[in-house]
């Protein structure tokens, strides 16, 4: 029996152009399920963002990589988390059935509003997880605007 990596697109070529690399079905199918080149497949976080009255925060899945390999980045409102995960297996690849986990260079970019005060921008590290807490400046801030009554 042959293993082989199960490639979605592959399975439709059938169906014509429709899922040339530069149509945006696959692009789709290539975002969702991932980048190959040279037999290796890109990968990149999974991201939580949410926003809070004060600040952003975005939550990162890093699983299996070190805080000392990730690197975070803001320039010109782009924030960017990169880093590499590195295999501990060091047997000979030859012996395995099956690899499905990622490992190598990751890197994932976000746009930022201009709100965001990139002098506090704070990151935390733990269980696998990014944490990056962008503070609002005052003006993004909602505030609550007091109705005066015409006398």
């Amino acid at each position: 029996m042959t293993i082989m990596r199960w490639r979605p697109t592959r399975e439709l070529r059938p169906w014509g152009n429709m899922f040339d690399s530069d149509r945006p079905m696959s692009r789709m199918l290539e975002e969702f399920f991932g980048h190959e080149r040279e037999g290796t497949m890109y990968w990149g976080p999974n991201v939580d963002i949410l926003e809070t009255g004060d600040s952003y925060e975005i939550h990162a899945e890093l699983p299996g990589v070190k805080q000392e390999d990730v690197k975070l980045s803001l320039d010109n409102n782009v924030l960017t988390i990169s880093g590499e995960k590195k295999q501990e297996l060091k047997e000979d690849r030859d012996n395995f059935v099956r690899v499905e986990r990622s490992y190598g260079h990751f890197e994932r970019s976000f746009s930022l509003p201009a709100t965001v005060q990139a002098e506090k921008v704070r990151a935390n590290f733990g269980d696998g997880v990014l944490t990056v807490t962008l503070p609002k400046a005052e003006q993004a801030k909602a505030r609550q605007i007091n109705i005066e009554v015409e006398k």
